[in-house]
C-alpha cells in the first residue's frame, strides 16, 4: 500500500519528468515483483530509443535523491506501445490521487 508521502513523491517525480518529456503519460504505479518495497511508475515510452534512454537517466536523478532523502526506492519504467495495453489490465496496481495541478 502506498502511503501519503509516497504519493507526494510519485507526483513530484512525474512532474519532474514531464517537464523534459511532455509526451509521456502515466500508465500506473505498482510494486516491483522482486521487492514490494520498491515502486515502479509505469509511463508510456518515447518512440525514439535514445530518448527513452535519456528519460531513464533523467528520472534516475530525481529518484536517487528520493532514495537518499526519504529511503523510498522508486523507478520510472517507460513501456513501449504494445506493452501499454497489457499493463492496463494486468497485475496489482495502486490508485493514487494526484494533485489537481498535475498534468497526469
Amino acid at each position: 500500500m502506498i502511503n501519503f508521502k509516497q504519493e507526494q513523491l510519485i507526483e513530484e517525480v512525474l512532474n519532474y519528468v514531464k517537464q523534459k518529456f511532455p509526451e509521456i503519460r502515466l500508465l500506473n504505479v505498482t510494486e516491483s515483483p522482486e521487492d514490494p518495497e520498491s515502486l515502479w511508475i509505469r509511463v508510456t515510452s518515447p518512440e525514439d530509443e535514445d530518448r527513452r534512454a535519456e528519460l531513464i537517466s533523467y528520472s534516475c536523478n530525481k529518484t536517487m535523491d528520493i532514495l537518499t532523502d526519504y529511503g523510498y526506492h522508486i523507478l520510472v519504467m517507460p513501456l513501449p506501445e504494445p506493452a501499454e495495453s497489457f499493463v492496463r489490465t494486468a497485475g496489482p496496481t495502486f490508485r493514487i490521487a494526484l494533485n489537481r495541478k498535475s498534468e497526469f
